[in-house]
Formats: C-alpha cells, structure tokens, sequence
C-alpha cells in the first residue's frame, strides 16, 4: 500500500487523496543550514507593490509538457476533500488549527496548479502550485506554515483511521526570487515510505511551490520561476 498524502505547502501540508509515489528515504541528505533568510526569507519592505494576478493570469503561467520534456503527462485534478485531520506531537502546527493542516487558511483567492507524472518513472511525478496576492501576505502564511512544520523533526498525523508518520528536514533553499522556503518530508504508513521534497519561491506578488520526487523538484524549480517572471 502507497501512502496516500498530498503536501501542498501551500495548500501547506493537506492530507488530501493524492498518492504520492513510495520509495526508498535518500542514504544521504543535504545538511540544512540555520540561516534565517532560509526560514524566514528576506524582508518585503521597500519592495514596489503591484496589484495581484488573477487566477486565470496565473493558469497562463504554469509550466506544461513543452516547459518540462518528453516522458511527462499532466495528471486530472481531483476533487477537494476535507477529512478531519489531528496533528500528533507538533504543537506548533496543531495550534495553528485545523484549517491550516488542511490548506484551507492558506487557500489564497488566487492560484493555479498543474501536476505531473513522469513516464520514465511510473513512481515519480512534479506539481506546481502559483498564488498571488500582496507581498507582505504572501510572505507572512509562507513563513509561518513552513516554520511550523519544520519545527517538529517528528509527529504524527490521523486522517480518518489512517495514522501517517511525518519527518521533517529544513533545507536549504537556492537564492532566487525575493524569499525561498525548501523542505524534505518524508510520510510512512504500512512499511512504506514517501520522501517529497517542497521548494518555495516568492517573487514580488506571486509565489510559487513545486513539489514532488526531489530530483525533479531541483531539475524544474528554475523553469518555474523563469516562466512566472518572463516580461508579460
């Protein structure tokens, strides 16, 4: 049995009906650094405001098969589900609520998403996620939810009757766009275990997660920021 989990950290970390491909936890992990600006980012402050995309602006920006390569295909979106999920030894993503452990407090008016398989690999897939709003509210939920969850190396989360262990793994986010957020999780259940790696990119009024396989997030994070800031 897979682990069925989806992290949308900006859905932040959702357990919604998503499988995540299972595969084995990396022999070797970049260390993460303790800098601040990894966690907290770089201060919004005297940067030029402009007026938030809309989500159809936003669908136009998101990366498709010609952006990615031969051997991906874009997987349907499922229905929104909202089972009752319990934070397990984290209280600092429990007293969040929980609308924030589901998404739905980060659910910005304005977003996009795509997600990906990847052929070549039947056990991998991508997804990208694009918000946008101002600045400053951009930056505050990111870095929130992200500390939160960094925060507990280990806990637990109950959807329903299904008990999924999460570890967590700060990582250290490449210098891009004006603050990046990055993260290793890796969800057990059953004996099987499924490490996402979730990169964050904020630049200016929009943000943008990809998420998934860790190789390929690295592989396709440029990509993503490159097509959002592409002179329009």
């Amino acid at each position: 049995m897979r682990v069925r989990v989806a992290t949308t950290v900006l859905g932040l970390t959702a357990v919604t009906v998503l499988a995540l491909p299972a595969c084995s936890t990396p022999s070797s992990q970049t260390k993460p650094t303790a800098s601040s600006a990894t966690l907290t980012g770089i201060p919004v402050n005297g940067e030029r405001q402009t007026a938030p995309l809309s989500s159809a602006a936003l669908e136009r920006l998101l990366l498709d098969e010609s952006d990615l390569g031969s051997g991906y295909t874009r997987t349907p979106q499922r229905p929104a589900r909202h089972d009752d999920v319990t934070v397990l030894g984290c209280p600092t993503l429990a007293k969040l609520g929980g609308d924030a452990v589901t998404g739905s407090s980060l659910d910005f008016p304005r977003k996009a998403k795509a997600s990906f398989t990847y052929t070549g690999d039947s056990n991998s897939g991508v997804s990208e996620e694009l918000y946008s709003d101002t600045a400053g509210r951009l930056s505050d939920s990111t870095g929130r939810i992200f500390a939160a969850i960094t925060g507990c190396p280990e806990f637990q989360l109950l959807s329903g009757s299904t008990a999924i262990d999460i570890t967590t793994q700060r990582m250290s986010a490449p210098q891009l766009g004006d603050e990046r957020w990055s993260m290793l999780l890796t969800f057990s259940a059953d004996g099987r275990d499924s490490v996402v790696k979730q990169t964050a990119i904020r630049s200016g009024n929009v943000l943008l997660t990809v998420s998934g396989a860790p190789a390929l997030v690295d592989q396709h994070l440029d990509k993503a920021l490159a097509k959002v800031t592409a002179p329009r």
